[in-house]
């Protein structure tokens, strides 16, 4: 299967390349400097581009079957980065006809608000997170009215711990022993079943331990 990755350089982002490709995809990574890109595999295609502009996007989605964004921000000032590449995103997955599109945001937007926490719900995401969750609003509403069969992951706070395999994963209210924070190796694993998976098409479930 032919997947796009955008945020290939971040660590969810690589370890989706990495994982796809053991599992036999051919991948895709757009990046913006392709010189601090390490994977190295024949199924692996390195795309310079920037999100923000357009025709590198649009030329990216051509001849994909299913296209991830792993795509994050570290600015805390407002910004639209997230939400302006995602739009980019889908208008050029529409005008292709590419109709998978799996997009990670955070768990705490939505309907999932004031799930991550007591640090995170009163310290971190009213005082410092702020912008990034109000473009991570922004980028979910996007998706919701477009037109692509997506699913939005919504994971908790991440790790660089193992590939487990096993976590939670739900929609609504979460459950009782849930722990607060997912390996972005489990993150993307739990991505790639969703590749031909319907279970929560046009949802947004939410991962944890």
């Amino acid at each position: 299967m032919k997947l796009l990755i955008f945020g290939a350089t971040g660590g969810t982002g690589r370890e989706l390349v990495r994982q796809a490709l053991e599992q036999g995809h051919l991948v895709t990574a757009f990046v913006r400097d392709p010189s601090k890109y390490g994977i190295g595999d024949n199924s692996l295609r390195i795309v310079e581009g920037d999100i923000i502009d357009y025709e590198s996007v649009n030329n990216a989605v051509k001849g994909q079957n299913i296209v991830i964004s792993a795509l994050g921000v570290n600015l805390i000032g407002k910004n639209t980065i997230l939400s302006a590449g995602t739009k980019n995103i889908i208008k050029a997955m529409e005008e292709h006809g590419v109709k998978r599109f799996i997009c990670v945001t955070s768990l705490g937007v939505g309907n999932s608000k004031g799930q991550l926490g007591w640090r995170y719900n009163f310290i971190l995401k009213p005082f410092i997170l702020r912008n990034i969750f109000a473009d991570k609003e922004r980028q979910e509403k996007f998706i919701k009215d477009s037109l692509l069969d997506w699913i939005i992951v919504r994971p908790a706070q991440l790790t660089n711990g193992p590939l487990t395999g096993k976590y939670h994963t739900w929609t609504g209210k979460p459950p009782e022993e849930m722990e607060n924070k997912i390996s972005r190796a489990d993150v993307a694993h739990f991505i790639l079943t969703q590749l031909v998976d319907d279970t929560y098409l046009r949802d947004t479930p939410a991962l944890s331990y």
